[in-house]
């Protein structure tokens, strides 16, 4: 009888009886959060508008177009936002204030981002003296108060968009040091890389070629975060009148103009601020997409 069954049983294998296919598990899609894409949104119609803004129908940013002080409203583009004390179009300054507080914001945030990241590479992989070294300087630049830093390059230089640019970027580098420095000491431990070593590769590979494709995503997801701090920090400059000089706006140097006749006239503050605020706010909630996405040390 248990011939019978064995000989049944390859008998049906023989014949070529079709084997249950394998379960297979599909990916789960993480959905994007309504936040993520309002804020991605917002940050293309304030990237656009400040590109195209000799195009837009707007009034200079120099020449009153109404009465001063004048409130929202929606008989003109112009005057959509107001007016502000010298009767100047609010909307046209917005615009034009934006270009000044993304520029500085992701210029010096990028030239943070080369400099930091490439010292803080070489300095977490060759270890010893020289990465002694680096983790000194940043700590070093980390405990000066950027603030007072901030003010005293702007009292000793010339207030202008170098002077801004090159003092924020001297606080944003040592940030980009630590961080690169620490992704770069992990994936130097890896086994890929003590393979390359082993095979005889350099150290300019190993380091361009195995450790910064891996360690670049991490730093470039935490570039937003960096570049919306960066903004807040120009706009307190601007608001405390070392910043970008007139009649160029800012929208920090708008909130510093209109502060002594917020009671009367809040629109003056609140509308900068309301600017400041959702450009910070898109550009951390996208910092934060980015790092959830590509840092591996935030996945399960």
């Amino acid at each position: 009888m248990t011939d019978t069954i064995i000989h049944d049983r390859t008998g049906a294998e023989d014949v070529g009886e079709p084997k249950p296919a394998a379960a297979l598990v599909a990916p789960v899609k993480k959905k994007r959060s309504i936040l993520v894409w309002l804020s991605i949104g917002w940050l293309v119609a304030i990237v656009g508008a400040a590109l195209l803004a000799n195009v837009l129908p707007l009034a200079s940013y120099v020449t009153p177009v109404a009465a001063p002080r004048l409130s929202p409203s929606f008989g003109s583009f112009d005057l959509l936002l107001g007016t502000d004390t010298l009767g100047r179009s609010m909307m046209s300054r917005i615009i034009y204030g934006a270009r000044v507080s993304l520029v500085v914001g992701a210029c010096a945030g990028l030239i943070g981002f080369v400099i930091g990241s490439f010292v803080g590479l070489v300095g977490g992989y060759f270890g010893k003296r020289f990465g002694w070294f680096v983790t000194l300087l940043a700590d070093a630049m980390l405990a000066f108060p950027p603030l007072i830093l901030l003010l005293a390059l702007s009292s000793i230089l010339t207030p202008s968009i170098s002077t801004i640019l090159f003092g924020l970027t001297l606080v944003v580098i040592p940030g980009f040091i630590r961080l690169a420095r620490a992704n770069t000491m992990a994936w130097s431990s890896r086994e890929f890389v003590r393979a390359a070593r082993n095979m005889g590769a350099g150290h300019s590979r190993i380091l361009f070629k195995e450790i910064l494709p891996n360690v670049i995503a991490p730093l470039s997801a935490y570039l937003p975060i960096i570049m919306a701090g960066l903004i807040v920090a120009e706009g307190s400059l601007s608001f405390l009148g070392l910043g970008i000089p007139p009649p160029q706006p800012s929208w920090g140097g708008m909130i510093g103009d209109g502060k002594d006749a917020i009671a009367d006239y809040p629109h003056l503050v609140f509308v900068p601020a309301v600017a400041i605020f959702f450009t910070v706010f898109a550009l951390n909630q996208v910092g934060d997409h980015l790092r959830s996405k590509f840092d591996r040390t935030m996945q399960d």
